[in-house]
């Protein structure tokens, strides 16, 4: 199943741009589509795919950055975004 993931994440420190720009670093070093813009990154892929560098980007940056704030929204859907 091919899912979009729209992910927002919110570091709560003082300095909040390194960890944001660390976490879309290893978004887009997964293989996966990624897109990044100003108010979130998109995320298209197969589910378990999506869900398991999501589940590995979280734990990731909870361990470096402490408390981090994710949102994240799904679309089910077999295609992929239109160039």
């Amino acid at each position: 199943m091919f899912i979009s993931a729209q992910l927002s994440c919110y570091p709560l420190a003082d300095d909040f741009k390194p960890p944001i720009k660390a976490i879309i670093k290893r978004l887009e070093d997964s293989g996966l589509e990624v897109y990044p813009n100003r108010m979130s990154t998109q995320m298209f892929g197969e589910f378990d795919e999506v869900m398991k560098v999501l589940s590995e980007t979280m734990r990731w940056s909870f361990e470096q950055y402490g408390k981090v704030v994710f949102t994240v929204n799904f679309l089910e859907g077999d295609r992929r975004p239109r160039s």
